[in-house]
């Protein structure tokens, strides 16, 4: 497996379609970091982090909220929150906060994970929910907090299904907590706004560093005797900063310069989905390209060399196998899209000449 390039090719990189948080803070961006005012956070006396607190908590619809360096962090408190040592959330096996956040609930608050498998599009029925909630019983851990994501691998999860999902929770005494790294993504999709899709749902993590360009921040949301609970959480997790200002400041920033582009990304992976779809060699599925991801498949033999060949070039894919996935973000415009389908399509020329060659 291919895991990067020469020094050299990495400075003069064209094109990066590993991840959206690859981007990097331009002109504006650092400006705003440079004069933000700032205070002592732990205080609660820095004023731009508690504008961008209080900012995310009203876009969500919530009462409160609390700026994370981290999404992983963020999702961790929630559940350190939400649940107690020995008691249990259910979510999907496929979601972030199960299965690649290092299992940390379990480690560090001893809560039990309960996965479920996503459907197609990633999402869970009202059903498995129920199913999965234990009786009251002392041979089971008792199911506390359900997990939602949106996206979930660029997919859309629909109102509905949220709706009903935190409906089944509800009624049985569960909170629910969404992973919302992406829910921004979600939102301009559906063209909802952001605390419809906040509605059901008790907290929200919501990542700055993704689609929104940040360097780094997250923004917990929910009531606020939920947040009092979080601060002590981020303590015990070794989050407590101190003049963060600089770094909420990049997240004031995003929400008024960058959010408002995020169709941008839509509209350029659907571009690239197409584009590779018409490669013969390439598999693309289509019907997974709700929001800036693209997952396609080169064929069997062809995931290395291909990232190589395209590293030399100064375009940059993930090695994910069999389906790689591309995303669009801010740093990127229509020139890259072309770049990287001129790249693959010289990739298979180069691949069907030495075939010829060797036959």
């Amino acid at each position: 497996m291919y895991t990067g390039m020469s020094q050299e090719n990495e400075a003069a990189a064209r094109a990066d379609f590993r991840s959206d948080t690859v981007t990097r803070p331009g002109a504006g961006m650092r400006a705003a970091m440079a004069e933000a005012p700032v205070g002592d956070d732990v205080y609660g006396e820095d004023p731009t982090v508690r504008r961008l607190e209080e900012t995310l908590a009203g876009m969500a619809g919530k009462p409160a909220a609390l700026f994370f360096p981290s999404g992983t962090q963020s999702n961790l408190a929630a559940l350190l929150v939400h649940c107690r040592r020995g008691e249990e959330y259910i979510a999907g096996g496929g979601y972030h906060i199960f299965s690649n956040e290092a299992g940390g609930a379990a480690v560090l608050g001893g809560i039990s994970p309960f996965p479920l498998a996503c459907g197609e599009t990633g999402g869970l029925t009202p059903a498995q929910v129920s199913a999965a909630i234990k009786p009251e019983d002392s041979h089971y851990p008792v199911s506390r907090l359900l997990c939602l994501e949106n996206t979930v691998s660029g997919r859309v999860q629909s109102l509905e299904r949220i709706d009903a999902l935190a409906a089944v929770a509800h009624d049985s005494g569960l909170s629910v907590h969404l992973d919302g790294a992406r829910v921004f993504n979600a939102a301009v999709a559906l063209d909802r706004p952001l605390a419809r899709l906040c509605a059901p749902v008790d907290s929200v993590s919501i990542c700055l560093s993704k689609g929104l360009g940040t360097p780094v921040g997250t923004v917990l949301c929910g009531a606020e005797d939920f947040i009092r609970q979080a601060v002590r959480a981020r303590k015990i997790l070794g989050g407590g900063m101190r003049q963060a200002g600089v770094l909420a400041a990049c997240g004031l920033y995003a929400l008024e310069h960058n959010l408002p582009r995020l169709g941008e990304d839509h509209a350029r992976a659907r571009r690239l989905a197409e584009g590779l779809a018409a490669i013969p060699a390439m598999t693309v599925e289509m019907s997974a390209v709700e929001t800036n991801m693209v997952f396609a498949d080169p064929g069997p033999g062809h995931h290395g060399p291909l990232q190589r060949f395209l590293a030399e070039r100064g375009i940059r894919i993930a090695a994910q196998e069999p389906n790689i996935r591309l995303v669009t973000h801010l740093d990127m415009d229509d020139g890259a899209v072309d770049l990287l389908l001129e790249g693959v399509r010289g990739y298979y020329a180069q691949a069907a000449g030495k075939l010829r060659t060797a036959s």
